[in-house]
């Protein structure tokens, strides 16, 4: 097995579960370290029960995780396959989110093993799962955080422009306005265009502060959105409309840490689950979680880009601290 891309918490307990489940069946595991670039460089460890005994809590990746443009080649893709076969690897287990398995997608051509995904990603953003590991820790990290700002907002009746992660989703953006009670929600599912945004960001801040007088004021901005991201929209809030705003960019604090119960949890069970399907003969999968029950979707399915935020959340949160 090996972790990919940006690391996410509860990686660690998705690396304990396949470690455990597999050898309580007999089969022997191996993980690879730096992502894809350990299986072109062969860098490679034995997992045992002591290794993995204490991990569950820990955020990181023991295997540690890394991005790799050589794993895009053809002479890449070979190289890591014509090392998992001289190792005698039957399947391999891939923890990670969209790039890496858009990758492992690609590499069935070259290896003859059966491939699993487990997401782990913070954005939330892989389809066929209702969640991915880490997200709801990365949700909880973001949220003490704005509430820590929050604190200092209303001290001083200030407005602040919060940018969470995200990549090209808005679930962590949503989520988190929810839960640290934003005024203002920016995600992917209702921006339109700058010049939209700055006039309903204005517009609100206007009606809010005609309800409650001078007050502070949230708002929370997935990434890779507003042009510029969070310190342009304050820019220019205050070059359109005279409207002082402080940002404040998260950044990767939301990908450390350690993972809540939730996602210790979901790790747990997809982990483990991954190997039931690996013992079938299953292949080509990615393993998903819709209520309580894991479930199997196929790989190419998990990156197409459909799943999408509850709309009907984001517009209860609209009208909640909307009273016109």
């Amino acid at each position: 097995m090996l972790t990919s891309g940006g690391d996410a918490p509860g990686m660690n307990a998705a690396i304990r579960s396949i470690t455990l489940y597999a050898l309580h069946y007999g089969i022997e595991v191996i993980g690879f370290r730096h992502g894809y670039n350990g299986l072109i460089n062969n860098e490679f460890v034995g997992l045992d029960e002591p290794l993995v005994r204490e991990i569950i809590g820990r955020g990181g990746t023991i295997l540690k995780s890394a991005r790799c443009e050589e794993f895009k080649t053809v002479q890449g893709m070979q190289q890591a396959a014509d090392n998992l076969h001289a190792h005698s690897v039957d399947g391999l287990i891939v923890i990670g989110g969209d790039g890496s398995f858009s990758g492992l997608t690609k590499f069935k051509q070259f290896y003859q093993g059966q491939t699993i995904g487990v997401p782990g990603t913070i954005d939330n953003d892989i389809d066929g799962t209702d969640h991915t590991i880490g997200f709801a820790t990365a949700v909880d990290t973001a949220v003490n955080a704005i509430d820590k700002i929050r604190d200092t907002a209303d001290a001083f009746e200030r407005i602040f422009v919060v940018e969470v992660m995200g990549r090209k989703s808005g679930f962590l953006a949503l989520n988190v306005g929810v839960a640290c009670a934003a005024e203002h929600i920016i995600t992917f599912e209702n921006f339109s265009n700058p010049g939209i945004e700055l006039q309903q960001v204005t517009e609100k801040i206007k009606r809010i502060k005609k309800q409650r007088g001078q007050c502070s004021h949230l708002i929370v901005s997935a990434e890779n959105l507003y042009p510029g991201g969070a310190n342009q929209l304050a820019s220019d809030l205050s070059d359109y409309a005279s409207i002082d705003c402080i940002p404040c960019i998260l950044g990767y604090i939301q990908r450390g840490g350690d993972p809540v119960a939730k996602d210790r949890i979901l790790a747990t069970h997809m982990g483990a689950h991954a190997i039931k399907e690996l013992l079938v003969g299953n292949s080509d999968i990615m393993i998903g979680i819709e209520g309580q029950f894991c479930k199997t979707v196929a790989l190419s399915q998990s990156v197409e880009h459909h799943k999408g935020v509850n709309e009907y959340l984001l517009d209860i949160q609209e009208r909640l601290q909307d009273l016109r």
